[in-house]
């Protein structure tokens, strides 16, 4: 098997040169670059990616934490920070906290201990702590939080407006006749929970229809959930005539109670989601929801955390917000023609 020095002799160089091309810690000829890289080529070396962590002190690694694997939403985002790190000569190390603080905590240990070059993550709690950041610090190991923020002063965030997302839902539910509209969401611990009811809540204040807390309901993200929670809006005496849910699994929990209710939509109830699926757009389901650009979530954190790694002294907190769009489809019909259509 090659080593290093068999490299070196092969391309007519210095080890220090084709260590140079192997950590990329210093500027390299073009041509030298080129040499050394066929060489490694021609012999099959392959570099020992702990032997260089423990040299650099730094992997060619980074962590994505997400909270849950479960969710279609995620494996979008996951394709954009790969496709970065991949871009930059970097591979992915994935965990999944499965919306478990603890097990969050674990795994950042864990990505600390393998000496990642830089970590991103979905967040579980709204702060990481300093006893973990100073960590990170001392090794210029830097996080980036994506899709939720936090309240740490070092982490820079990437997100989507849910705020907007949901109160765009909202009013064109509003638009089409609904006023009796129930919001089932996430937990109000992390902030993808509490802004998406801050839409809606801010769309029914804009449109002078009052606050009614019965209307409103949050837990976990996730389809049992989803299903717990329409069962009570269902229950509610007047019932709702429009449901905005949360997130995709929250919504595959409420069309499961909804059916179980024997009831229709959009014939006898309208729904909004939040996020695309593959199931989104189906022609049996025709679900109207808000998109998010999951991909380019992914991509944004990955280019944030890069620009860290290139420029280690940027200390200054960045939060790059995009847009969501609303696509409008069958399940929220406007509440007339759905009567005339009942009516037909």
């Amino acid at each position: 098997m090659a080593n290093i020095q068999d490299v070196a002799k092969h391309a007519g160089v210095s080890i220090s040169t084709v260590s140079r091309v192997l950590n990329g810690t210093a500027k390299v000829n073009i041509d030298v670059r080129r040499r050394v890289e066929a060489s490694m080529q021609a012999l099959n070396y392959m570099p020992n990616p702990a032997a260089r962590s423990l040299r650099t002190n730094r992997s060619r690694i980074i962590g994505l934490l997400i909270s849950d694997i479960q969710n279609p939403f995620f494996m979008r985002l996951i394709q954009g920070v790969e496709e970065e790190a991949l871009h930059h000569e970097y591979s992915l190390i994935l965990c999944n906290s499965n919306e478990n603080p603890q097990r969050e905590q674990q795994y950042l240990d864990v990505l600390y201990a393998e000496r990642v070059a830089g970590a991103i993550i979905v967040p579980t709690r709204e702060r990481l702590g300093e006893a973990t950041l100073s960590k990170f610090r001392e090794r210029q190991i830097p996080i980036v939080a994506v899709d939720r923020r936090v309240k740490d002063k070092d982490v820079d965030a990437v997100l989507v407006d849910n705020v907007r997302g949901a109160f765009e839902a909202i009013s064109h539910l509003i638009t089409n006749g609904y006023r009796r509209i129930g919001a089932i969401t996430g937990p109000m611990t992390v902030t993808t929970g509490r802004d998406r009811l801050e839409g809606y809540r801010q769309a029914l204040f804009e449109a002078g229809i009052p606050h009614d807390p019965a209307l409103e309901r949050s837990g976990t993200f996730d389809a049992a959930t989803g299903r717990r929670l329409t069962d009570e809006l269902l229950e509610l005496d007047p019932p709702v005539d429009a449901i905005f849910s949360g997130n995709n699994l929250l919504t595959l929990g409420a069309l499961d109670a909804i059916h179980a209710h024997n009831l229709q939509v959009p014939n006898d109830i309208a729904l909004v989601g939040y996020d695309e699926t593959y199931w989104s757009s189906l022609s049996s389901l025709s679900l109207t929801t808000v998109m998010q650009p999951a991909y380019e979530l992914g991509r944004t954190a990955a280019l944030r955390l890069f620009q860290h790694l290139q420029n280690p002294s940027i200390h200054t907190r960045q939060e790059v917000v995009l847009a969501p769009t609303l696509e409008i489809r069958g399940s929220s019909l406007p509440k007339d023609v759905r009567q005339l259509k009942a009516q037909a």
